[in-house]
């Protein structure tokens, strides 16, 4: 009698009767839920003025109930565009994205309306995402009326008044009435946060949700995230420049770098920060402002980039991207797209790197161009 067993999604179904095998479900027991939000294999494309630009290549990252995953890298590094995927703000040139298992492509209007519900977007740019002639309190009551979380102006008054106490903006009435322009910049961003809480998500898309906070105000507001996260079991995906907010706010995480559009390494925060493995994350991590004079020193001498100029998307370098600015890169690396493997010395991190994960006799010689060693 063939055994019945259940085909990974996207498989072609077997006609051979599968093997035993330990990672298999007993019979019986519930299968572990699907991510609450996955992309796999998502590329976004821009073209403009004739050409193509690779905004986001062939990017695979899935997160669950509870779970944080922060997007790190320089500016123009996808993490926003990946972001929108996600949020759904954008479809994807190539690839999927699912929602519970779900592709978005093939939702129903209620599994959509759902989905819309359960993912909210925290924009960076509280001066653009916030409509000028709306009060503070028209912002956050639109989407409780629509969603029908508030029946009466009495419900809206006292959701409104709960969601900016929840932000710090208090007393709360005095915040209400006021239009975008007539608040500061740190306003305006926490207007911004408190509207993405106002359907009670289940998934935050944060990009850069705390970049204009004061600091006592950015960790009270950090802290609010985290609680959301360890006691409602509200997942995040956090994007920032920032790599002291990442260990923060990710610190029992995950983190994943982004360079030109693809993620070059990716792993438990702790792991990522203290033993980073691609040569691009140690550059983020030496490019923290360190307030000891002697470890400054330290980090001068280790070295950095070849190079401080990002190359356009427009014009991509062969193989590696990052070879241009690369300390390590070898011959191989201007010929040889590399993809993201596990790293020999740090079994939780994947990079993509062939130097870190598949290291050649004569770069450690010190033969190879950019290695540092002797010609």
């Amino acid at each position: 009698m063939r055994e019945s067993t259940a085909e990974p999604a996207g498989s072609a179904g077997s006609a051979e009767p599968a093997e035993p095998s330990a990672s298999r479900p007993a019979p019986g027991s519930v299968p572990a839920p699907a991510p609450l939000i996955e992309l796999d294999g998502a590329s976004q494309v821009f073209h403009v003025k004739g050409k193509d630009l690779p905004a986001v290549s062939d990017v695979s990252l899935s997160v669950g109930e509870g779970e944080v995953l922060c997007l790190v890298g320089e500016s123009g590094s996808g993490k926003t565009t990946t972001a929108r995927l996600a949020a759904g703000l954008a479809a994807p040139t190539s690839g999927a994205v699912r929602f519970e298992g779900k592709d978005l492509s093939e939702m129903t209007r209620a599994e959509r309306r759902e989905y819309r519900r359960a993912v909210q977007y925290i924009h960076q740019d509280p001066y653009a995402s916030l409509n000028p002639i709306r009060s503070v309190r028209s912002t956050l009551a639109i989407p409780l009326k629509r969603h029908g979380l508030a029946r009466t102006a009495a419900d809206v008054d006292r959701r409104v008044d709960e969601l900016l106490t929840t932000v710090d903006l208090t007393p709360p009435e005095s915040y209400s009435a006021k239009f975008p322009h007539q608040m500061s910049g740190g306003q305006r961003q926490r207007v911004a946060v408190a509207r993405g809480l106002t359907l009670s998500p289940r998934l935050l898309i944060a990009d850069e949700s705390t970049s204009m906070l004061d600091v006592s105000i950015r960790v009270s507001l950090l802290n609010m995230l985290t609680t959301l996260r360890t006691e409602e079991g509200v997942g995040f995906i956090y994007i920032t420049h920032d790599l002291a907010l990442a260990k923060y706010f990710a610190w029992e995480g995950r983190t994943a770098v982004m360079y030109l559009g693809k993620i070059v390494e990716v792993g438990p925060t702790p792991q990522v920060i203290n033993s980073p493995q691609h040569p691009y994350t140690r550059a983020l991590l030496e490019a923290v402002p360190e307030p000891d004079p002697e470890l400054a020193a330290q980090k001068k001498a280790a070295g950095g980039l070849l190079s401080a100029e990002i190359p356009s998307l427009s014009d991509l370098p062969s193989g590696c991207t990052f070879h241009p600015r690369c300390p390590l890169a070898e011959d191989r690396c201007r010929e040889i797209i590399p993809v993201l493997r596990t790293a020999p010395e740090a079994s939780a991190q994947e990079v993509a790197c062939m130097v870190v994960t598949d290291p050649q006799p004569a770069a450690s010689a010190g033969t190879a161009p950019g290695g540092g060693g002797p010609p």
